[in-house]
């Protein structure tokens, strides 16, 4: 990866236009529509960003801008707490956001009252020992407010029924898999992408900001939650919008490069290895190809069950091995600057998750792995964190998506031995589709049907799961902490699939009232009724395959998905078969997505690989 400045961090656009404008099908291009020339994509991404950069240069400016506000206030000189100013200086004001913003203003901010007051809250962040963060954050949650965003709405697209050829879908995977086994052997890791969104998420409001700044435990994080979002107004409201945010087809959002840092996970690697198990039994893989993608695999899990390997205290005090969502360094492959940017950003302290955990045993269960870290009845631990109404819902201290219930479901981090936890806690329904998928395959290992208690947790998360069938709120993005409802689809269809392989006597004990059914239903129906009725990108295409293929769709319902990955394939330039997408985020500090071109490859590649056995059995 080429050196990049600090703006290539927090500022969305790209250093290498050339390459970047020639990769991308210009802003505002929608599939199925007749693809255009290299030159004229070409033209038509620099003719928009070059526009709305101007737009944002040029306009008039109307009030004090955010330099105007902080600068007085973060100076090296300036006292209190030096992590507000030193995220400041790092991350808001480097100079190219500086010439993009400097005539970007409020309006409301020529009421001199109103701007002390939220100097005043800026003074106490950084000045108090203790400062009181929902007074602190109230004059920028008003500000908050004022913010117009809106989840992506692609426009409906007409139904393709006619197939691809089954070559071209071979095709595709073969070259999904050499990207990734490529990439492998040139990193000795498969990489991933985080990258920042300026603009923030659209489910997070004045409301959901003061939520994060009293639930969230570390400084750092609250520091960068509080400025980020003072940014993200300015930028909203401003001719910068167009530049930080552009538009795209499709609901996952791409990855504009080269923006993005690089790392690995113990998460990522989970599903890196079902991809290349998936390609292992596709049987296209030639016999060098498949001794390959097993000495990756092996690897893959070593990292996951030994490297990011952490050792926590469950609620009744029994020590129990779970997985970090970064392991120590050097392993998350995070450069020098880099190592530097996530710790001047307030990132400095990583704790394990329940979800990197439940991916990560599941992928080395699948793997044949045989550590004994497989054989801890994990339903236990996950026990200590699983909400009771009325009992101990304050577990959940960054409530963003309340608008579900959470009773049944089983909180996103774990406190380390040290009982840190940076990120406070929330609840993400895709996370528990995750712990029941690593539970089915380890039912008869985990003996759950035999100890009442351990049932009892899984009928719980089951049960949190139908209320959100029930009530629609799965496919409201809203319900969602780090993913798209299009992947808690995919996510079902996994979790789905793992249910079917369990005895039909295991699958009455677990689901006795048939709420697996009635969920499948209610996915199916949004998926080939709302998802796939709208055009698609690659990675949307990819995640319908995976539910659809899962939950025993007609697969002649595949065509258009199947159909929007071929005709994408070399999108990705030089960098793979296709381009980078949003697979999750965070809502806070503000919007930052994981993905990259091996991701998209991965998701591809399962797709493609769950409908062409689907297809197979007709």
């Amino acid at each position: 990866m080429p050196d990049i400045s600090v703006t290539s961090v927090t500022f969305e656009f790209p250093a290498n236009p050339g390459s970047f404008f020639n990769d991308l099908r210009g802003a505002g291009h929608r599939p199925g529509l007749p693809d255009k020339s290299p030159a004229t994509r070409y033209f038509m991404s620099f003719h928009y960003f070059a526009g709305a950069a101007c737009r944002a240069l040029t306009a008039r400016k109307d009030g004090p801008s955010l330099y105007d506000v902080c600068d007085p206030l973060m100076s090296a000189t300036a006292g209190g707490d030096p992590h507000l100013a030193k995220f400041y200086k790092t991350a808001l004001g480097n100079p190219a956001l500086r010439m993009l913003l400097r005539r970007a203003g409020l309006p409301e901010l020529r009421d001199e009252a109103r701007l002390a007051r939220l100097r005043e809250a800026l003074v106490r962040a950084r000045d108090d020992a203790e400062p009181d963060w929902a007074a602190v954050g109230a004059p920028v949650a008003e500000l908050v407010d004022t913010i117009a965003l809106d989840h992506p709405k692609p426009p409906p697209a007409a139904f393709v029924g006619a197939m691809p050829a089954l070559v071209q879908i071979d095709g595709a995977i073969r070259d999904c898999a050499q990207h990734l086994l490529g990439s492998y052997r040139k990193n000795g890791f498969l990489p991933t992408y985080a990258a920042f969104n300026l603009i923030g998420d659209p489910d997070f409001r004045g409301r959901e900001l003061i939520m994060a700044l009293t639930g969230l435990n570390a400084r750092g994080y609250k520091n960068s939650s509080l400025l980020f979002n003072l940014a993200r107004i300015f930028i909203a409201r401003s001719p910068a919008r167009a530049v930080v945010n552009p538009p795209w087809s499709g609901i996952a959002e791409p990855m504009w490069e080269p923006v993005q840092i690089r790392h690995r996970s113990a998460y990522y690697d989970a599903f890196f290895i079902e991809a290349l198990l998936g390609y292992v039994e596709s049987g296209l893989a030639s016999p060098a190809d498949k001794a390959a993608a097993e000495r990756a695999i092996a690897d893959m899990v070593d990292f996951c069950v030994n490297i990011s390997r952490e050792e926590v205290e469950g609620a009744d005090g029994a020590r129990f091995n779970v997985i970090t969502a970064l392991a120590p360094a050097p392993h998350p492959r995070f450069s020098r600057y880099f190592a530097q940017i996530k710790q001047d950003l307030g990132f400095g302290v990583y704790v394990p998750d329940c979800d990197t955990t439940a991916c990560s045993i599941s992928a080395a269960t699948q793997a044949g792995c045989t550590d004994p870290i497989i054989d801890q009845p994990l339903l236990d631990f996950y026990a200590g964190y699983q909400v009771w109404a009325g009992v101990n819902e304050p577990r959940v201290t960054v409530p963003l998506n309340d608008n579900i219930d959470y009773e049944g479901g089983v909180a996103t981090w774990i406190d380390n031995l040290r009982g840190e936890r940076p990120y406070g806690n929330d609840l993400d329904p895709t996370l528990n589709l995750d712990i029941l998928e690593v539970s089915f395959r380890n039912l008869a290992r985990w003996k759950i049907l035999e100890t009442p208690a351990r049932l009892a947790t899984v009928h719980r998360i089951i049960g949190f799961q139908k209320r959100l069938a029930a009530s629609g709120a799965f496919a409201n993005p809203r319900s969602h902490i780090y993913y798209l409802p299009e992947l808690y689809c995919a996510y079902f269809g996994r979790c789905y699939q793992a249910f079917l392989a369990l005895p039909l006597a295991a699958q009455a004990a677990i689901d006795p009232d048939g709420d697996f059914d009635f969920i499948r239903h209610r996915v199916l129906s949004y998926v080939k009724g709302e998802l796939m009725a709208a055009e698609m990108n690659v990675f949307d295409a990819a995640l319908a395959l995976i539910a659809l293929g899962h939950l025993g769709a007609d697969p002649r319902a595949f065509a258009p998905a199947l159909n929007v990955i071929v005709n994408a394939t070399g999108e990705g330039g030089r960098r793979g078969p296709f381009r980078a997408y949003e697979w999750n985020k965070m809502k806070t500090p503000t919007r930052i997505l994981v993905g990259g071109p091996e991701v998209t490859s991965a998701f591809v590649l399962m797709g493609l690989a769950v409908a062409k056995r689907a297809m197979a059995r007709g």
